[in-house]
């Protein structure tokens, strides 16, 4: 058995249990979930089982019996439970009452959103912070709260070990395994998508090759902007008969839905937030791993700079893509623990780009760049001089994220954050 890994969501979710009536924790399958929300129930009804969900339907006035929390698991594949819970939030607001977990949205949505009543936290895979708790040294909470104080910290982290740390993935039950059996479990979790979470989700893959391919291509895409028929091409190249757009746009639909996809949303230097909605998204998939996979890479083939997989407009190296992704995981983490926002900056004409921007409620935003290096010069961190100028108090700090050893602040005033050292 794995030991329970603390996660940085067990702060926030303590926080809201004790002023909110109901939370749906929500993401993909493997995440871990389960296992944090039943550190906080004091009863379980697990609806993946249809034993339980036979009883629950028939007297779902045990909701309201059974101790408190009660947590919900796996709720979509009863999507009635939901205005159940609803309805019992709108008789009895007492914090503390009820927590679901889910893996996917429902087919069949629920006849109320819960807007009011229920709350939705989401759970990612693990992010660096939580895989390497004796490294922390640096807040982004501190980042985002100004005062540019002078960094400190070290850590032995290198390239080497920040690869090693994207093939293993951030699933805790299978970090640990040794390396054939975390590609085998890697691989079931991929066949189950087309399998089984596809048809559950009322989707027939008439097609799984395709699918797999459309991944893939997808997996190639990591850190890019690429558009979605860019991704179609590089899926199908010299294929005749390529899918409908209506069957690619289903794919999307369903691996949203599912939580695999993770896209990384565009932002600008204005406050008009309809010119923010104008800009492309980055594309992630939920964990670097199963890009990784997806592409047939391994540690060393990726610190050797071979390219797997299909060529779809790549600047730099996959493993450069790779390391962004997984330190865009982990930032979306941190994030959210501090109620900020994630996006990525790329002006129309693509001459200016920085690869992070947090974006606190006032609109103020910490700016970061990744470089897969172990020193930062001048060249790197002229982006974020130019954000500078564009935004001015506006820009709290910037950071180049990178994988040195040493944290510090550069005469400029700009950061230097080993990836290993940043937490929330």
């Amino acid at each position: 058995m794995v030991s329970y890994i603390p996660r940085t969501v067990d702060d926030e979710l303590d926080d809201l249990v004790q002023g909110l009536p109901a939370i749906s924790i929500e993401g993909p399958k493997g995440v871990g979930k389960t296992e944090t929300a039943q550190r906080r129930a004091g009863t379980v009804f697990a609806l993946d089982d249809l034993a339980q969900q036979e009883l629950f339907a028939a007297d779902p006035g045990r909701l309201e019996r059974s101790p408190a929390p009660v947590l919900i698991d796996e709720w979509q594949r009863y999507p009635a439970v939901w205005d159940l819970v609803r309805r019992s939030v709108d008789r009895d607001a007492s914090p503390g009452r009820f927590l679901l977990t889910g893996s996917a949205s429902p087919v069949t949505a629920p006849t109320h959103s819960g807007a009011g009543r229920i709350v939705r936290v989401r759970m990612r895979p693990m992010s660096l912070a939580e895989r390497l708790p004796s490294q922390a040294a640096v807040s982004m909470r501190a980042l985002l709260a100004g005062g540019k104080g002078i960094l400190d910290g070290s850590t032995g982290m290198d390239a080497v070990q920040y690869t090693e740390e994207i093939i293993r993935s951030g699933f805790p039950a299978i970090r640990e395994m040794p390396p054939r059996a975390l590609r085998a479990q890697l691989d079931g979790y991929l066949a189950r998508i087309v399998e089984h979470d596809f048809p559950e989700q009322g989707h027939l893959v008439r097609r799984p090759a395709t699918l797999r391919a459309w991944l893939t291509a997808y997996a190639a895409a990591t850190a890019t902007t690429a558009s979605y028929s860019a991704i179609l091409n590089a899926a199908t190249p010299g294929d005749g008969e390529k899918p409908a757009k209506s069957t690619t746009i289903a794919y999307r639909d369903v691996l949203s839905q599912i939580w695999l996809l993770d896209p990384l949303p565009g932002w600008l230097p204005v406050r008009n937030q309809f010119s923010r909605l104008a800009q492309a998204p980055k594309h992630h998939l939920a964990d670097p791993a199963l890009a990784a996979r997806l592409l047939g890479a391994t540690a060393q083939s990726l610190l050797s700079g071979k390219q797997p997989g299909p060529v779809i407009g790549r600047d730099g190296t996959l493993l450069g893509r790779l390391f962004e992704s997984l330190i865009a995981l982990s930032l979306r983490v941190y994030a959210q623990a501090a109620e900020a926002e994630v996006y990525h900056l790329r002006t129309q004409n693509g001459d200016h780009e920085v690869d992070f921007i947090i974006e606190r409620d006032d609109h103020r935003v910490l700016a970061l760049e990744v470089k897969l290096a172990a020193n930062v010069g001048d060249p790197d961190v002229t982006h974020l001089h130019w954000l500078r100028r564009e935004i001015g108090d506006d820009l709290i700090d910037a950071a180049v994220i990178y994988t040195g050893r040493h944290a510090y602040r550069r005469a400029d005033g700009i950061a230097v954050i080993p990836a290993a050292l940043l937490a929330p």
